[in-house]
């Protein structure tokens, strides 16, 4: 039975430009407080497009926030379902400034929402407590929490290529996703495994001889330094990935190019450190320093444009 127009809910008014700009405001608040990394890529881009990455990486904190935070499983399962409605409808909600600002970005880029799913399988991986037997396997995980805000960065980013040929930038934006979560699952092994966590696949586990167990003191054990050969050898699979992924910059323009080029850089410098000091991780929580994130930042500015 057809519904009388007079029995329709109203639709809800297109936000004003005033309501659109605080949406927005809250956005790039949250970035500027909750991803210190990120922001330092995000402010290269020119405003429009700024703005539409703030909306991408708040929502996307809002999930993690879920998956991360301390309430029952059951109470996370329903909150993460109805983060997945909000993401597939976000104009639904007119109350919510990071959905009005997620819904108008969506609206301007090609932007595919649905990548936002996969960020929620990811974290709901993470509350079944999913191990990880291979890399093929991790792989998976990578994709669905790092790979798909690459894929809604691209998006932002909007390449020619993007509506001409989607499958290639589609893929090197996956394995740069790929490089950054690995780089984050070996800058965080210790804290990980407090949470009852472990990511790295169970055969290169095997394959050094080593798990990831704590000391007395609260640390890794580093097992007779079995523990740093296969964080060596997880880096250098992470640098191969970068070297493949970091061949998005060249289908990006100038201020993309650089946003992309200063959030990847400072990841590839955290690999790097973790590469040249395993040891490190397995005490404390390896990390750039604020003067060598801005000279990634702007040496990003610098990036040489592709050749023709």
């Amino acid at each position: 039975m057809q519904t009388s127009d007079e029995n329709r809910p109203p639709a809800a008014a297109a936000p004003q430009p005033a309501d659109l700009a605080a949406a927005y405001a809250e956005c790039e608040r949250i970035v500027g407080v909750e991803a210190r990394n990120f922001s330092y890529g995000i402010r290269l881009l020119p405003r429009p497009k700024r703005q539409a990455l703030s909306a991408v990486y708040a929502f996307a904190r809002r999930v993690d926030d879920i998956g991360d935070g301390d309430l029952p499983i059951a109470e996370k399962t329903v909150a993460l379902d109805h983060a997945r409605k909000q993401a597939a409808a976000p104009g639904d909600f007119p109350d919510d400034p990071v959905l009005v600002a997620l819904a108008d970005s969506a609206a301007r880029y090609p932007l595919d929402l649905g990548a936002f799913g996969e960020l929620i399988d990811g974290c709901e991986m993470d509350q079944r407590g999913t191990a990880y037997r291979t890399w093929d396997d991790l792989a998976v995980y990578c994709r669905c929490v790092a790979g798909s805000i690459g894929r809604l960065s691209l998006g932002v980013f909007d390449p020619p290529s993007l509506r001409t040929e989607p499958s290639v930038p589609n893929a090197l934006a996956d394995t740069l996703g790929l490089a950054l979560q690995l780089t984050n699952i070996l800058r965080d092994l210790r804290e990980d495994l407090t949470n009852g966590r472990i990511y790295l696949p169970q055969e290169d586990l095997a394959a050094h001889g080593c798990t990831l167990v704590l000391n007395p003191e609260g640390n890794l054990d580093p097992q007779g330094g079995k523990l740093a050969g296969l964080i060596r050898a997880e880096a250098d699979r992470a640098e191969k990935l970068y070297a493949e992924g970091l061949g998005l910059l060249s289908l990006l323009d100038r201020r993309s190019r650089a946003c992309c080029g200063a959030l990847s850089g400072i990841y590839h410098a955290l690999l790097r450190r973790i590469a040249a000091e395993p040891e490190a991780v397995l005490s404390t929580r390896v990390s750039v320093p604020t003067p060598q994130k801005l000279s990634v930042a702007l040496g990003a500015l610098l990036l040489p444009a592709p050749r023709s």
